[in-house]
């Protein structure tokens, strides 16, 4: 999660591109899927307190590939939800300006405010096309139990 030096993008071997290929047959069913599942964490989430579930723009339509939430204490949630045998991510823990491979830029902590907030906030919880609602309905459950663990509310909870 430490760039040291500028990445880049390049095109698909042979190989990935016919496993590829086949995998495309399914994409929309999956998209479905993965929007159905996110339908479920919107629904499961929306009471608890702190948890911001993804936005969506109006325009297009989400595929979530993550379905990243933001949360305080993250950390701390973060942990307790894997005690509670959830695996969660955390896919940009460093905001990119303060990245070493942009220290040229002379960025310093500070300067972005709002943008190191969501790094230190963000938590991508599990999202697959098979995510089954009893599966969705657990992780919620868990996260309610981190979220009071965290503010101090659920020392006797779960």
């Amino acid at each position: 999660y430490f760039s040291e030096e500028q990445g880049w993008n390049s095109r698909l071997d042979e190989l990935q591109a016919a496993i590829l290929r086949v995998k495309l047959r399914h994409l929309d069913r999956w998209i479905r899927q993965r929007q159905a599942a996110a339908g479920s964490y919107d629904r499961l989430l929306k009471d608890l307190p702190g948890v911001i579930t993804p936005m969506r723009s109006g325009f297009g339509s989400h595929v979530f590939h993550q379905y990243t939430i933001r949360v305080p204490q993250r950390d701390q949630v973060q942990q307790d939800l894997a005690a509670r045998g959830v695996s969660t991510m955390i896919y940009y823990p460093v905001p990119i300006h303060l990245q070493p491979v942009y220290a040229h830029l002379g960025y310093r902590r500070g300067d972005l405010p709002v943008t190191e907030q969501a790094c230190e906030q963000v938590l991508s919880l599990p999202m697959f096309p098979e995510l089954l609602e009893e599966q969705s309905e657990y992780v919620a459950e868990a996260l309610g139990f981190a979220l009071a663990s965290a503010s101090g509310e659920g020392k006797d909870r779960g």
